[in-house]
C-alpha cells in the first residue's frame, strides 16, 4: 500500500462518524444519500473530516456552515 493509499483509508471509528453525520445531514432535507446531492455532501464531508472535524457533531456542524457559503 503506498502513503497516499494510507492517507485516504478509514477506520470503522472513522465511517461510524462520517456515515452519522451524512445520514444526519440527509434525514434533515430529505435527500437520498445515493442522489448527485447525497454523493456531493459525502465529499464535502471527507474533505471536513480530514480538516480536523472528526466528531459526528463538529462534522454535522461544519456541513451545516457550508451551506451558508
Amino acid at each position: 500500500m503506498t502513503a497516499a493509499a494510507t492517507s485516504l483509508s478509514f477506520q470503522s471509528d472513522d465511517v461510524d462518524v462520517l456515515a452519522g453525520a451524512l445520514y444526519a445531514w440527509c434525514a434533515e432535507r430529505n435527500i437520498k444519500l445515493r442522489s448527485q446531492q447525497g454523493l456531493s455532501i459525502a465529499s464535502i464531508a471527507i474533505d471536513l473530516y480530514h480538516a480536523g472535524h472528526q466528531t459526528q457533531d463538529d462534522l454535522l456542524v461544519a456541513l451545516h456552515e457550508c451551506e451558508l457559503h
